[in-house]
């Protein structure tokens, strides 16, 4: 079992990862934010106004869980409040990380999901990367935005916008950021030669068991369709709008095209499961 880190560590760790984030380029300027919960009810998070390549333990703020200032010199960043939707969606969550990636933004902005399962890697640990839908930044709309796909997956693109990791912990929210632009890479390049060739959704299920193997918790939705290939087109996992069988809600209410069918739906509303 990990051991609770202190605030000095986290503090630590925020700057650590930000300098990761600016040295890969996965942010420029004063963009992305990361974050962490300290308790129950205080979060540890990056200040506005500043490169995340260079920024020092002092300049960390924290504030209660209605983004509300309770100590730092500096304020918060004004995505705050997408971070802290994570967080009463997730309790599991530890921490978040958001960035431009460029190849990773390059796919958001184009409005194609990462959801081919094409690598064993991201099939158990991400699932399908889906795209939430565009909100302007800072506003009330971008954790409306996230709040639809948050409860079953640790990796979203925003359209028009950048990519949001969740994790539980700082490195484990991190890594899955890396993961993300990382399959982007090797997506753009399959489909500059070609296209991908899909896994079988027999191995895709394969991988999915070894999860508990390895320790993998986590969320990680997965997509096939009727061939047997998995990671269909644009389709997520809970495209339906068949009723939740604990709630009275209804599923997103997107379908999947008549060709494709989910292996799992999964309520917006109250993230129940059903297998197909």
């Amino acid at each position: 079992m990990a051991s609770v880190r202190s605030e000095s560590e986290l503090r630590t760790d925020i700057v650590e990862l930000g300098r990761r984030l600016w040295a890969r380029g996965f942010v420029a300027s004063n963009d992305g934010n990361i974050s962490v919960r300290l308790d129950g009810d205080r979060i540890l998070t990056t200040p506005t106004g500043v490169s995340k390549g260079f920024m020092t333990t002092d300049m960390m703020v924290i504030t209660d869980r209605a983004g509300r200032k309770l100590s730092g010199e500096r304020n918060a960043s004004s995505e705050l409040k997408m971070h802290l939707a994570v967080y009463d969606l997730r309790p599991d969550v530890q921490a978040v990380v958001h960035s431009h990636p460029p190849l990773a933004t390059g796919f958001a902005v184009a409005g194609i999901p990462l959801d081919k399962a094409v690598l064993a890697e991201v099939i158990c640990t991400l699932g399908c990367i889906p795209i939430a839908d565009y909100a302007t930044p800072s506003t009330a709309e971008l954790p409306a935005a996230v709040a639809q796909y948050i409860k079953a997956h640790d990796g979203l693109l925003l359209a028009n916008h950048g990519a949001l990791t969740v994790g539980s912990d700082l490195f484990n929210a991190y890594y899955k950021m890396e993961t993300v632009e990382h399959f982007a890479q090797i997506s753009l390049v399959a489909r500059t030669l070609g296209g991908e060739r899909l896994l079988s959704r027999d191995e895709v299920h394969r991988l999915q068991g070894l999860r508990d193997t390895y320790g993998i918790t986590s969320p990680a939705p997965i997509c096939t369709d009727e061939t047997g290939a998995a990671g269909a087109g644009d389709v997520m996992p809970y495209m339906s709008r068949s009723p939740c069988s604990r709630c009275t809600s209804s599923r997103d209410s997107r379908r999947s095209p008549p060709s494709v069918r989910a292996t799992r739906l999964i309520c917006a509303k109250c993230s129940t499961v059903s297998i197909l």
